[in-house]
């Protein structure tokens, strides 16, 4: 585990709660946050990304994307339980194919 200003940077693998499917760490060096194949992610951070302090634990259901200048192309995630709205970068290894088809939601 690697601590930086303002997150905790944790590269696991995990089982999707969404799809099923096994996700392996992610290979770029960053940390995965959301499922590759279905985009869907968990709400499990509380304070920072990375600190997995949340008891929500709410299914996190990718909604759109948003084009940053700084942070640059993500995804916008929604939680099921709560309504707590988050972004997380692309990944490399994301489905192409959902990641077009959320660029034309509109946000």
């Amino acid at each position: 585990m690697h601590i930086r200003k303002n997150m905790i940077q944790e590269n696991k693998g995990f089982t999707c709660k969404a799809c099923k499917k096994k996700v392996g760490k992610h290979t770029g060096g960053s940390c995965r946050n959301h499922c590759p194949f279905c985009l869907f992610s968990l709400h499990v951070d509380l304070e920072v990304p990375g600190d997995r302090a949340n008891d929500c634990l709410g299914l996190m259901v990718p909604i759109g994307i948003e084009v940053n200048k700084k942070k640059g192309t993500r995804i916008v995630h929604i939680c099921q339980k709560c309504g707590h709205k988050s972004f997380n970068r692309i990944a490399p290894d994301d489905n192409y194919d959902l990641v077009c088809e959320l660029s034309r939601v509109p946000q």
